[in-house]
């Protein structure tokens, strides 16, 4: 009996050891929701929000990998005691190098008509910071379009061209941006700020070019429910029309729910693609219970989109 007690012992620890080798989603613990994922000197960077009650949310921590699979934390690379303006709920992080300068823009204060607060940017000299505050107030505070000044996504066109799309609230506009990231710039009619809203938009926008088509993608649903999920569309300029094709990321119940809130990976030199993104655990009910996974997108060959089916593996071998 204790030569059998031991081989089950044995292969049950076997088994627990392959799982945990090949379960790669959450890709690193703890609460952290709307990842925003990029590629910084040949070193995948992943900036979310830390997954909290308003309050609580008054600092960002980074995670950095070589190979999408192993992540250190980098804590605290910004909080209100640089930003002073920002009081609670830093939200949604949105980065990008430029000229050797690391920028990082936020959310911050859930800001409503008449408050301070809205979507701020930072700098720093290296991805993991420290960031210090650029401006000393938002950049945008105000509620333009009916659009709540938060999720903001900075996109940098193949001519250079910097734009931020943003949105809460079920609307969603598009500014140009300086190269310096510290003012909005007209557009040729003489505008700053353009809707940009597509079907059943909510918030959470993001895009990217593939095969010279701009992908502009968002969440859709309530973040503290189940029904989170994720759409696209595809145009043929970063100003759309974005008419909505499909949702191609949602919940399911042998996995999570409340999936969205995402960002996209390119690999470099190849038509691969991952899309990073939080759910919730099942079982939790919390608004705050997010956790940040990463699975591969693929497309079809009329360069659809095809449905992401959430995995607990995630990547599960390093990218070379």
């Amino acid at each position: 009996m204790n030569i059998m007690r031991k081989s089950i012992l044995g292969a049950f620890a076997l088994i627990l050891s392959l799982n945990a080798f090949s379960q790669q989603n959450p890709v690193f613990s703890g609460n952290y929701a709307d990842p925003e994922a990029i590629i910084y000197n040949n070193t995948y960077w992943i900036y979310p929000t830390y997954s909290a009650p308003y309050d609580e949310q008054i600092k960002f921590d980074a995670f950095s990998s070589k190979d999408l699979v192993t992540w250190t934390k980098h804590p605290n690379i910004l909080d209100n005691k640089e930003v002073k303006w920002a009081k609670r709920a830093m939200w949604a992080p949105s980065v990008i190098e430029n000229k050797g300068k690391y920028y990082f823009f936020f959310a911050a204060n859930d800001v409503h008509p008449g408050e301070l607060g809205g979507i701020g940017v930072a700098v720093a000299d290296r991805p993991e910071g420290p960031y210090k505050d650029l401006l000393g107030k938002p950049l945008i505070n105000d509620n333009i379009n009916g659009a709540q000044p938060i999720d903001q996504y900075v996109f940098r066109d193949k001519d250079g061209t910097f734009y931020m799309y943003y949105g809460g609230w079920k609307h969603c506009n598009v500014v140009k941006l300086s190269d310096d990231f510290t003012k909005l710039l007209p557009f040729d009619d003489g505008s700053y700020y353009k809707e940009v809203t597509p079907k059943d938009y909510v918030e959470g926008p993001t895009m990217f070019i593939r095969n010279g088509k701009y992908y502009f993608m968002w969440s859709e649903g309530g973040w503290t429910g189940p029904e989170y999920k994720v759409a696209y569309a595809i145009a043929d300029n970063p100003l759309g029309p974005f008419e909505r094709i499909d949702t191609i990321l949602e919940q399911d119940p042998e996995v999570a729910t409340g999936a969205g809130h995402h960002s996209i990976i390119k690999v470099p030199n190849e038509d691969k693609y991952y899309i990073v993104y939080h759910r919730r655990p099942l079982g939790k009910t919390s608004a705050h219970d997010r956790v940040t996974c990463i699975e591969e997108m693929k497309f079809d060959k009329d360069g659809k989109i095809l449905p992401v089916k959430m995995t607990f593996t995630g990547v599960k071998h390093p990218l070379k």
